[in-house]
């Protein structure tokens, strides 16, 4: 499958739908070696005159490694084709298992990163900065991280440029 790098300004890009409903693959390492997973949460924007996303990871994640490890990781982007290929790849360990193998998903490079011949949409990003989350951060008292912490532990968040655009052609 081929790519075609363009410009994210002109693709009408919709984080809240793009991120939030549709999912991503978060994919860091090298062609040899890589972990991809899904997230649901993250944002797209503008910082620092930068254009940029953020995504969160917690650090019991076996991608953790992969993306700390690593100063670019990419953002794919999937039709509603691939919905239980997400589904599975954010419900299983790539300890535990070879997420190609078992969704179909087909590795390929774009800028000495992986996606997958089956992305829509690819943001290549470089990490910029990282922060982990905090109980003692949240200024309300609205039961969040009650509702999304509880024993598990709280994410590093990864604020990174996008330095490529890639649609499939």
């Amino acid at each position: 499958m081929a790519f075609r790098k363009t410009e994210l300004s002109g693709l009408g890009f919709d984080p809240f739908k793009k991120i939030g409903r549709d999912w991503a693959l978060v994919t860091a390492g090298t062609p040899d070696s890589f972990n991809t997973m899904t997230v649901s949460w993250g944002q797209a924007g503008v910082l620092w005159n930068r254009n940029v996303f953020t995504c969160y990871i917690r650090p019991n994640r076996h991608t953790y490694k992969f993306i700390e490890d690593s100063e670019y990781f990419t953002a794919s982007f999937f039709g509603s084709e691939q919905r239980s290929a997400l589904s599975f790849c954010g419900s299983h360990s790539g300890r535990d298992c070879d997420k190609p193998a078992e969704t179909g998903l087909v590795p390929a490079e774009l800028d000495g990163c992986v996606t997958f011949e089956q992305a829509e949409l690819v943001l290549v990003c470089r990490k910029l900065y990282s922060y982990d989350l905090k109980e003692e951060s949240f200024l309300t008292d609205d039961g969040i991280p009650q509702q999304f912490f509880g024993s598990d532990p709280y994410h590093r968040a990864y604020i990174s440029e996008i330095v490529g655009v890639y649609v499939k052609e």
